[in-house]
């Protein structure tokens, strides 16, 4: 009877409260969305990414499982396209979301007679077409992975590395490799420069706006006015730990790729870090998203 190696053992202990904590978010601001008076901006944007963070761990899971069990050939060449291509656009779907609920808070928190506040998604039908424009646009900047992954099975194992696990990608041309890499580096530079301004920004305003309480009001009044300052924190933490895990997956990563290392602990550690984000994400969310909704009301 095959068993899980120490490595699978790790990524699922990972994965699995990830994926429980994505999903008691999914279905908390669904009940939220669906049974409140108002359906709020942010309750849609918290829905899409813990539904993408879910994805990202539920296609990884099932990629750690079969590998560490050595069932190289159970979901077959469509399968493992599928897995790969929607683990590769669910990633790209937790970018594009995380950098949204930034800019929606920081919108959010923004005077009323800047030109930002008119930004402002006032219902969530105004988010949707963010959210179609991110699956569209993930959907093709991944597209070359249905073409290029095939299974074990499929090919001359030769003929170049495994992708992941028990999937090979095939060899492309340049121009095409170069097309997507070029695609996935320009979003992901946008992206995060869209989250490091919100935040920054976030974070510079609502300093201020402390500064101005504890010098107009008691040192004991102005303690208590936090939600604020603790929406500001929770941001800040998510997007330090995007930034955090994104960073360290794209270091370890780089140096797979450039010296064709096949030291296991090097591979699994940047597996952790490629689901680190997911799963960490909804305990950030779960624990402090009252406070940002009770921002995002007082304003």
């Amino acid at each position: 009877m095959p068993s899980l190696d120490p490595g699978g053992t790790i990524l699922l202990s990972l994965t699995g409260p990830g994926i429980g904590g994505n999903f008691f978010l999914l279905v908390k601001h669904v009940h939220i969305f669906v049974m409140g008076p108002k359906k709020k901006p942010i309750d849609l944007i918290l829905i899409h990414l813990a539904f993408a963070n879910a994805m990202t761990l539920c296609t990884g899971a099932i990629s750690d499982v079969i590998t560490a069990l050595h069932f190289s050939n159970i979901l077959g060449n469509f399968g493992c396209k599928a897995t790969i291509y929607l683990g590769r656009v669910a990633r790209g779907l937790s970018i594009c979301t995380t950098c949204l609920l930034s800019v929606v808070q920081a919108i959010t928190i923004s005077p009323r007679i800047t030109f930002w506040r008119k930004l402002k998604p006032w219902t969530a039908w105004q988010v949707l077409p963010c959210l179609f424009f991110f699956w569209i646009f993930n959907f093709f900047i991944s597209s070359n992975l249905l073409h290029y992954i095939t299974t074990v099975g499929s090919m001359n194992r030769s003929e170049t590395g495994p992708y992941v696990g028990y999937c090979y990608m095939l060899p492309s041309k340049q121009i095409v490799r170069w097309l997507f890499l070029t695609l996935m580096a320009l979003r992901d530079i946008i992206f995060q420069g869209l989250m490091g301004w919100s935040s920054g920004y976030m974070a510079l305003h609502l300093y201020n706006h402390h500064k101005r309480v504890f010098y107009l009001q008691s040192f004991r009044f102005a303690k208590k006015s936090s939600p604020e300052i603790r929406a500001t924190q929770s941001t800040l933490i998510l997007m330090t730990c995007f930034l955090f895990f994104y960073w360290a997956d794209f270091i370890f990563s780089f140096y797979v790729g450039s010296t064709l290392t096949n030291d296991s602990v090097i591979l699994h550690i940047t597996r952790v870090l490629g689901f680190g984000y997911a799963s960490l994400s909804p305990l950030v969310l779960i624990s402090r998203d009252v406070c940002i909704a009770k921002c995002c009301n007082a304003h």
